[in-house]
């Protein structure tokens, strides 16, 4: 089998012995009997690594053909054929595992220079000089995670739209996925905002267009996902602001019709954020002064679930909440000096962990009640894993310009690193699902 792959050549005859690989691999009674499938996983990774590395400039098309394959191909084996090889067994939680050292991973990696990150999370142009946040890879307990594949991830998605709503947390992980679907792009200046808008420091929402696939990824800044609003009149004067939690944000509007949605909800729901600044929780014309984060919360999600109910095709729409991020401040909160910056490696003692939080725990008792309608959604736990990855962070090697006295950021994370893996969870998810778009036309 491996001489008929070939490692790299891009002439026809190596294109039509490619095609005959994965007209065989089509055929599920092959992969049933999981027949030499490490030795096609490895001929086909590298004759996809030589097919970037070789193109002669009279073959980019032959090329890009021969390199859509091969990662095809590459999916098919590693993911398929183990899973029929395990068919009786229970779903996997990725959720919970271990980091492992591997000098190896990410294989098919991003860069600094994706020029869809925002420079506050390009740590190592901004003064960090060890690179080993890089190099821990998340190993489940009682199975694998499915290695990233971003030509399989587009062509799952082709036609279709891809929506992150939430906080900057969530803007981190959009730009990571950026990043990591460009990957599997060729001619990378396929990919826009469709709008022209700036990436850096725009505030609003951005429609990222990868016109090879006819898809977009999205993202919308809604840290609360409600409106929140001026105070109404004859409200307390220690009213500043009025978080309408029976009100979702009016870029909801633009939602409708998604194929993907990821929302994470969680982060700006604490009293630092809104009772300690004046932000009281208001429902119908009436500012509730007694009403705390937990019940607002809760009341919040209610809001974003009718909304959901009324307003997307359960037969299309697939959404994802993603759990809370912790920060990692030491010593300190975010503005009374805490740090991160003297962590180097992810953290080993469980009983510096904290509990769950209760975001989570509502956050899950909303998924319940709506499989329970049967909407299409899941909660994408990444807590614990990221919990553990305190080394992480920018901490003090913040975007230039930022004075030498501004507080660490130890909420955010450098790209490429943490969010990359939140990513890996939300392929698995789709992979989990067989979830696909393609033959879809807008």
């Amino acid at each position: 089998m491996t001489n008929k792959v070939g490692v790299g050549m891009i002439c026809k005859d190596d294109e039509g012995k490619l095609r005959r690989v994965w007209a065989v691999c089509q055929d599920r009674s092959l992969s049933n009997k999981a027949i030499e499938e490490e030795t096609i996983r490895s001929a086909m990774i590298k004759a996809r690594d030589a097919t970037w590395n070789q193109i002669p400039r009279n073959c980019n098309t032959l090329a890009n053909n021969l390199a859509t394959f091969a990662s095809k191909l590459t999916a098919m084996v590693v993911w398929e054929v183990p899973k029929t090889q395990n068919s009786a067994s229970k779903v996997c939680d990725y959720s919970y595992g271990k980091w492992v050292w591997d000098e190896s991973y990410p294989i098919h990696k991003y860069t600094e220079e994706c020029p869809f990150l925002d420079p506050g999370f390009r740590c190592q142009r901004s003064g960090r000089t060890d690179t080993d946040y890089q190099k821990w890879r998340w190993q489940p307990h009682d199975c694998n995670l499915p290695r990233f594949n971003a030509t399989d991830f587009l062509d799952r998605v082709r036609n279709g739209r891809i929506v992150f709503a939430g906080d900057s947390i969530v803007r981190n992980q959009w730009e990571s996925l950026l990043c990591m679907l460009a990957q599997g792009v060729f001619n990378q200046s396929t990919i826009y905002e469709e709008y022209g808008s700036p990436i850096t420091k725009h505030r609003g929402y951005l429609s990222m267009r990868f016109q090879e696939y006819n898809l977009t990824v999205e993202y919308y800044r809604v840290p609360f996902l409600v409106i929140i609003d001026r105070p109404p009149k004859n409200a307390p004067k220690e009213v500043r602001g009025a978080i309408r939690v029976d009100k979702l944000h009016w870029y909801s509007a633009k939602w409708v019709g998604a194929d993907m949605l990821l929302f994470s909800p969680g982060h700006w729901w604490k009293e630092d954020k809104t009772l300690k600044m004046g932000n009281y929780f208001q429902q119908g014309e009436i500012v509730n002064m007694t009403m705390d984060v937990k019940e607002a919360f809760g009341r919040s999600l209610n809001t974003l679930m009718s909304w959901v109910m009324q307003s997307l095709n359960p037969e299309q729409s697939n959404i994802f909440f993603r759990s809370y991020s912790p920060v990692h401040y030491r010593d300190g909160t975010w503005n009374e000096g805490g740090h991160c910056h003297t962590f180097v490696a992810p953290e080993t003692d469980h009983t510096k962990l904290e509990p769950e939080p209760l975001n989570n725990l509502q956050i899950s008792e909303i998924i319940k009640k709506m499989e329970n309608i049967q909407i299409k959604m899941q909660f994408v736990n990444i807590t614990y894993l990221t919990e553990l990855r305190k080394d992480g962070h920018p901490s003090n090697h913040r975007e230039p310009g930022t004075p030498a006295t501004a507080p660490q950021d130890c909420s955010h994370w450098c790209l490429p690193g943490v969010p990359d893996t939140w990513n890996e969870l939300l392929y698995a998810s789709l992979l989990s699902k067989q979830f696909r778009t393609e033959l879809k036309i807008r």
